[in-house]
């Protein structure tokens, strides 16, 4: 990963408005100032890939904590591609494991993907008062999910 080698932290522009963000703004950076500092020895690929990850990652986590005191809420769970460079895929099953310890199935036939789904629009069944809960999942990932005391879905053991 070329972030992890970069050196040197370049200011690129940061864009939060409430709990909206705009990466246009270093996209333009990149097409214009980015490339002359490139041409002129000022900074490595590697830096600028390091400074773009942690400009968007400070980004998202001043527009996660926000959402967080909004919904007085102590806990956050991020999925999907730009939740964590390389444990998305962890993340992804972790979110499916608690659908599924709730008996939320779609078959394969029926499953599709919504690039630009809006994370207000995600139906979070574990996170409804009085979900039925399923001890014990699949003989391959077992699970076992209890609700605590402010009745959220709160995951105890996974077994590989």
């Amino acid at each position: 990963m070329l972030a992890k080698k970069g050196e040197q932290f370049i200011d690129v522009p940061y864009v939060v408005k409430g709990m909206d963000v705009s990466f246009s703004g270093i996209l333009s950076f990149i097409e214009a100032a980015a490339i002359e500092k490139l041409k002129n020895n000022e900074c490595t690929p590697a830096d600028l890939c390091y400074s773009l990850q942690e400009t968007i990652f400070a980004m998202l986590v001043e527009i996660t904590e926000r959402a967080m005191a909004h919904c007085d809420s102590k806990d956050v769970l991020i999925v999907g591609g730009v939740g964590c460079n390389e444990h998305n895929g962890a993340m992804i099953a972790y979110t499916g494991l608690l659908a599924y310890a709730h008996g939320m199935t779609t078959p394969l036939e029926e499953s599709t993907f919504t690039q630009r789904f809006r994370t207000d629009e995600v139906h979070a069944i574990w996170r409804e008062k009085e979900m039925p809960v399923l001890n014990n999942t699949h003989s391959d990932a077992i699970a076992e999910v209890s609700i605590d005391e402010a009745s959220m879905a709160t995951p105890i053991v996974i077994d590989y």
